[in-house]
Formats: C-alpha cells, sequence, structure tokens
C-alpha cells in the first residue's frame, strides 16, 4: 500500500531534523501546533494535502537575540515566546516540501503569505533562521529579500 503525503512527510521530518536525538529542537506535535495557532493562525501553513509544511514562529527581538547568541534553545524560544505579545521577530522554522513538489515555489509562496499575514497584526522587523540545509538558507535568503526584511542566520 502506497504511503500518504502525511506518512511520506513525517518520515521526511525525522531524516531531516532527528528531533528525537536533538532535545534543543522543537519537537513538533499536536499541542505545540495548537500554541503556534494560538501565537497566530499563520504560524502553521499547509499546502495541499501535505505536499508542503512551514512553521514560523513570531516572538519578541529579545528572545530572537538569546536564541542567535547561543542562550536559548530553540525548545525554549517557543516556550518562553508569550502569547498575545507584539511580536517583532519571525523564526523561519521549518519548511519542507516532498521530493517531487520541490524547484516550484510552493514553500517561498507559503513562507510569504504567512509573514504577510502575521505582519498585519504585528510591527515585524526581523527574520531569523537557523538553516538544516542549503535549500532552507537560500528559502530564507529569497523570502527575507521579498519581504524587505532582515534576515538572521544561528550559527
Amino acid at each position: 500500500m502506497a504511503q500518504s503525503n502525511f506518512e511520506k512527510m513525517m518520515k521526511l521530518a525525522d531524516e531531516v531534523f532527528d528531533v528525537r536525538n536533538d532535545p534543543d529542537q522543537l519537537n513538533v506535535d499536536e499541542k505545540i501546533i495548537k500554541r503556534l495557532q494560538k501565537m497566530h493562525p499563520a504560524a502553521v501553513s499547509e499546502y495541499k494535502d501535505a505536499v508542503c509544511w512551514i512553521l514560523v514562529i513570531p516572538t519578541t527581538l529579545d528572545l530572537m537575540n538569546k536564541f542567535l547568541k547561543n542562550n536559548i534553545t530553540e525548545s525554549e524560544l517557543f516556550e518562553l515566546t508569550p502569547l498575545k505579545a507584539k511580536y517583532e521577530a519571525i523564526y523561519l522554522c521549518s519548511a519542507m516540501v516532498l521530493p517531487e513538489y520541490r524547484s516550484k515555489g510552493i514553500a517561498k509562496k507559503l513562507t510569504i503569505e504567512a509573514i504577510e499575514s502575521i505582519k498585519k497584526d504585528h510591527p515585524i522587523k526581523a527574520l531569523f533562521v537557523w538553516a538544516f540545509s542549503k535549500e532552507g538558507e537560500g528559502l530564507a535568503e529569497n523570502v527575507a529579500l521579498k519581504t524587505g526584511l532582515a534576515l538572521s542566520k544561528k550559527k
């Protein structure tokens, strides 16, 4: 029996991020998705039957800087980000696209739409990323260019 897109996406997430073996990473589950959606409905986006998923975390500049300086982990960034705050930064947490749908601009489109939606409600000044691949870093750079927002990268 063929795997569903959801099953393929879960396997891809395990391969790319390996969160089970890295306690510093955010291990996304339903509880985390619900909290992300409370931060902002655009924080979690999916394209057509789990072909592409993106997660962004709206947060404060203070938490962004602590994360970039390695003073807090990705999980702590998420946990410390207050609900119902005025967010000034967006963490480009993850973007995953099934291999057969890559290089079509889907992740870029979804990410830009999420950022623009969040910008309507919050004074966003910056983007930041902890890239796990050259493709992820390229996506972040392209999105920053298209949105006109400064991009910082965690080393």
